[in-house]
């Protein structure tokens, strides 16, 4: 039972490293700069940071059968911890707390599609 439980996990965490490699390469399509994956602070985690021309973007993707299902899967905490790791990030960038940031969520469905909701917290 405990090494079926070990497997999942191992396989939920490659699964989410896979949609992280597949947004990454749709951003770097769109012409974004990634500056980090999986950033860590005691605020939390950033699953990529980019820059989209002058803006710092932070990026939280879920992965589920479907962009709703997916969707979902973001709470309010979530936002929050997000939100508290990207002001830790920023405190090392030459403007500090005035930089342009954006948040945005990348939703990857069971077929491998990206959908990038730009500025997701906004209406959160």
């Amino acid at each position: 039972m405990r090494a079926q439980r070990r497997n999942r996990g191992a396989l939920a965490a490659l699964s989410g490293e896979m949609a992280e490699d597949s947004v990454a390469r749709h951003l770097i399509a769109k012409g974004c700069t990634i500056l980090a994956r999986r950033w860590r602070s005691a605020g939390g985690e950033i699953d990529l940071i980019c820059r989209d021309g002058d803006a710092v973007v932070f990026v939280e993707v879920k992965q589920a059968a479907s962009h709703a299902e997916a969707a979902m899967r973001l709470g309010r905490s979530q936002m929050d911890r997000i939100c508290a790791a990207a002001c830790a990030y920023c405190t090392d960038l030459p403007d500090g707390q005035l930089t342009c940031m954006r948040f945005d969520v990348a939703l990857v469905d069971g077929a491998g599609r990206v959908e990038i909701l730009e500025n997701a917290f906004a209406e959160a």
